[in-house]
C-alpha cells in the first residue's frame, strides 16, 4: 500500500463521522456472533460508482480472540493499527500482519482464519469496504465452508 493510500484512509478514520455500531456480524440464522468489538465509521455512497457505498470500520480483538469462518462478499482493505493478527483465506498460506501492516479480500474470498495473534496484547484494525448499497458487510459461514 504506497503513502497516499494509507494516508487517505487514516484521514477517512480520523474525520469520518463516528456512529456507535457496537456489535459482530449476524450468522445465517439471525443471531449474533463474536468477532471483535465493531465501530462503524462513516457509511458513504459512491455516486460515481452506481449502487455502490464504501464503509469504514474499527474492529477491536481481545487477546486471543478470533472471528468465525465468514466472507464480505465486497472488497475490503484492511489496515492494522495496532497489535498483530493472523490472517488466512480459503486456499492461501497463514499470515502474521503486524502494526502498519494491510492485507486485502475480494468479494469471492472465504477468511478461514482471522485471530488476534498474541494472548496478552490487543489488537485493531481500520477497515475499508466498497460493497452494494444497504448491504451488510460480513456473512458468517458454517464451519464445513473452510
Amino acid at each position: 500500500m504506497n503513502f497516499k493510500v494509507k494516508i487517505g484512509l487514516a484521514a477517512l478514520v480520523a474525520f469520518g463521522s463516528v456512529v456507535a455500531c457496537g456489535g459482530s456480524p449476524a450468522s445465517p440464522n439471525g443471531t449474533q456472533t463474536k468477532a471483535g468489538a465493531v465501530t462503524r465509521l462513516i457509511t458513504q455512497s459512491l455516486p460515481d460508482v452506481e449502487g455502490k457505498e464504501g464503509m469504514v470500520e474499527i474492529v477491536d480483538f481481545a487477546p486471543g480472540e478470533a472471528s468465525q469462518v465468514h466472507r464480505h462478499n465486497c472488497d475490503l482493505f484492511v489496515y492494522v493499527l495496532s497489535g498483530t493478527v493472523e490472517t488466512q483465506l480459503k486456499g492461501g498460506r497463514l499470515q502474521t500482519v503486524h502494526t502498519g501492516g494491510t492485507f486485502s479480500e475480494s468479494p469471492t474470498d472465504i477468511h478461514v482464519v482471522s485471530r488476534n495473534a498474541s494472548a496478552s496484547e490487543p489488537a485493531k484494525l481500520a477497515v475499508f469496504y466498497v460493497k452494494a448499497k444497504g448491504t451488510p458487510p460480513t456473512e458468517i459461514l458454517p464451519d464445513g465452508a473452510k
